[in-house]
């Protein structure tokens, strides 16, 4: 799963790194202890009757389907299971046509051992960035009137699969995190997808993940950079 993570690159980093056209409003700062609900930079395409523009927007982390009642969710949403993704209700729509690159420097996971939970650091190699396969979905407060701009919320959810060697030694699951030569694929918002899409794209994830670096860092707290230094005393080994 991915229930914390970290983005420090600045908005113009962002603009060249996915060639944005549009820059949304209110984008967030770099963050290195990103949670569920925070805002979070998501990349995606939209035509709204024309070509496909790319479009850097803030979103909610954690998905709100355009059918709730309410924001808040009685269950988790920030996280989506790409196996059977298709059949869940809160994000089958999305996936057909509103898909979003998340951007991340890397994420925090936490190894079990017995009642022990000691943090980690998992990334790319030095000097590289990654993209999770996310979708989105706009949702529309009722309680807002029709004049107010806030009434439409925008959230994401980051798409996860089994994890495969090394990172299984630190949790069965772990993002889907694309290649870069997916990335235009999965945005592309004329491409209906469906499970079998996102399962190719999960294969297509798997060498990607495969090459993800990992370290034990110091209990993730408040905020900076320097949460993903590696841990001077390590409380805990693989």
């Amino acid at each position: 799963m991915c229930g914390r993570f970290v983005i420090s690159d600045t908005q113009p980093d962002l603009v060249a790194l996915f060639d944005i056209e549009i820059i949304g409003e209110n984008l967030p700062e770099p963050n290195w202890n990103i949670r569920p609900t925070d805002q979070v930079p998501i990349v995606l395409e939209s035509t709204k009757g024309g070509p496909a523009v790319r479009r850097l927007e803030s979103a909610r982390w954690s998905l709100v389907p355009s059918f709730a009642k309410e924001l808040a969710s009685p269950y988790p949403t920030f996280n989506a299971r790409s196996e059977d993704v298709t059949e869940k209700a809160s994000f089958a729509a999305s996936v057909a046509t509103r898909r979003a690159l998340i951007p991340a420097d890397g994420y925090y996971e936490w190894h079990t051992d017995g009642t022990a939970k000691t943090p980690y650091f998992v990334h790319p190699p030095e000097g590289e960035r990654i993209a999770f396969a996310g979708l989105y979905s706009w949702w529309r407060d009722p309680a807002k009137p029709e004049t107010d701009r806030s009434r439409w919320v925008l959230s994401a959810t980051i798409l996860t699969m089994e994890a495969v060697a090394p990172l299984d030694a630190l949790h069965p699951r772990t993002p889907v995190v694309l290649p870069d030569w997916m990335w235009d694929t999965w945005l592309d918002p004329d491409e209906e997808a469906d499970q079998e899409f996102v399962d190719a794209a999960v294969e297509a994830a798997r060498p990607t993940a495969a090459t993800l670096e990992f370290h034990e860092v110091a209990p993730v707290r408040e905020n900076g950079p320097s949460l993903i230094d590696p841990a001077l005393i390590p409380v805990g080994s693989l």
